[in-house]
């Protein structure tokens, strides 16, 4: 058995230090400003992938959608484990919000063509909205497991996880095709190989054009990273870039949470209750 597997990536900005240069004037991120790192949960995504190749077998093919640069993310992939990878880039995706962004990707999804996993973080370190899963799995008309900390069992036919709902979680088994959303509870993302790394380290990039179709790599080492452009993925370009973005964002802002004074407060009734109507005169609760 070889499971298809496809997994999400993402090059995001280290928002760890925020200046004002992070946003342009049209509202969109200044991802020039900022240093580049690959989501942490796409990297918690792609580690479930690799056990499951390395427990069933699996084939797993990595995407990304963005500038040229993110190949830095793909060749991440590759020093972990991943058989395949794809960039999408075009000067027309720029600015995409979740609606553009999904879309993209479900276009390049679908020119990869029959898969049985779709892997992805849960959400993305700079927009935080945990939507661009879901709208794939709508927009390929597939079921979605959201919110996964952790993959139960996988056979050829179905995955069994156990995600998170409100007030508590449940275990849920669903048949293939899925995608899965997943958490950083999940697992401990492993290091780069080694000898993955020196092999992969100088790879290069080759456009392949729409009229090729897609064979999932059946050789041990990926020859080179594949780039798709727009009209590769027979995208429509109103449904691209700004252009098919219905948000904008407003800005942008480095919020340091800083501890204050520590208060004790003890079990007894009255000084409970003083403390929550303390709370909600102060606007914390209520």
């Amino acid at each position: 058995m070889s499971l298809k597997i496809v997994v999400l990536v993402k090059q995001v900005p280290d928002t760890k230090n925020i200046t004002s240069d992070a946003m342009t004037p049209e509202g969109t991120v200044n991802r020039a400003a900022l240093s580049a790192i690959v989501n942490p949960e796409d990297l918690n995504a792609l580690e479930e992938a690799l056990k499951i190749k390395e427990s069933v077998g699996a084939v797993i093919t990595a995407i990304t959608l963005g500038p040229p640069s993110a190949v830095k993310v793909l060749k991440e992939c590759l020093y972990r484990g991943a058989d395949d990878v794809v960039l999408v880039t075009d000067q027309k995706f720029a600015a995409s919000d979740t609606l553009a962004t999904s879309y993209a990707l479900k276009c390049a999804i679908e020119r990869i063509g029959d898969c049985d996993l779709i892997f992805c973080g849960r959400q993305a370190i700079d927009g935080d909205t945990a939507q661009v899963g879901p709208q794939i799995a709508e927009k390929l008309g597939i079921d979605q497991l959201t919110c996964v900390s952790e993959v139960v069992a996988t056979d050829s036919r179905s995955i069994t996880v156990r995600r998170a709902i409100e007030g508590g979680y449940e275990v849920v088994r669903n048949k293939f095709p899925v995608l899965v959303t997943i958490t950083a509870d999940a697992n401990e993302p492993r290091s780069p190989s080694v000898r993955q790394v020196m092999i992969y380290k100088n790879i290069a990039t080759r456009c392949v054009p729409s009229d090729d179709v897609y064979m999932y790599p059946d050789s041990k080492l990926c020859n080179y990273i594949k780039e798709w452009h727009l009209d590769d993925i027979k995208a429509d370009p109103k449904l691209c870039g700004l252009t098919g973005s219905a948000t904008r964002v407003k800005s942008i802002e480095n919020v340091v949470l800083a501890a204050r004074d520590i208060r004790q407060v003890s079990n007894d009734e009255i000084d409970i209750s003083n403390l929550v109507s303390e709370l909600v005169t102060e606007h914390i609760l209520g």
